[in-house]
């Protein structure tokens, strides 16, 4: 069927589609995932760190921090790369390569709850003899119902 169209000059009328408040609730979703959004640093090792009742937070501090992390197997990771050897003198090495010789900055051990005891103490050795004095260790604090 075909339809005649009216005869005459007759103005069409434009479609106006009004997106205000549309781009007001785009801004309002994309406020809640920003806010919501959690941000993690992706580690080399997969570590469970050993669980602590007492200790107090780290200082925040604006220095250079070198981050040692040592996985269940004793496969040590120095700020996000792996090595090699897990040895002593491949750790000294590291050590003294990341810290440009600099022994002032913080060094931060984090060593999961299943690695042996000699791969911590192998990491506290390597940071003595380079001079570091300002050794951290991380944990996580134990739960109260696991207490006895």
């Amino acid at each position: 069927m075909k339809f005649r169209r009216r005869a005459g000059n007759v103005a069409r009328e434009e479609v106006f589609l009004n997106l205000t408040s549309l781009i007001d609730v785009i801004f309002v979703l994309l406020l809640f995932f920003v806010v919501t959004t959690t941000f993690s640093k992706p580690n080399q090792l997969k570590i469970e760190l050993p669980e602590a009742v007492s200790g107090t937070p780290p200082e925040e501090t604006q220095l250079k921090t070198l981050e040692l992390s040592i996985g269940a197997d004793g496969q040590y990771s120095l700020n996000g790369q792996n090595l090699v050897k897990s040895d002593l003198a491949t750790l000294i090495a590291a050590l003294g390569r990341e810290s440009e010789g600099d022994n002032s900055l913080p060094l931060v051990i984090n060593a999961d709850a299943r690695t042996t005891h000699q791969s911590v103490i192998t990491a506290m050795d390597a940071a003595g003899k380079l001079g570091f004095s300002q050794l951290r260790m991380t944990t996580i604090e134990a739960d109260a119902a696991k207490q006895p």
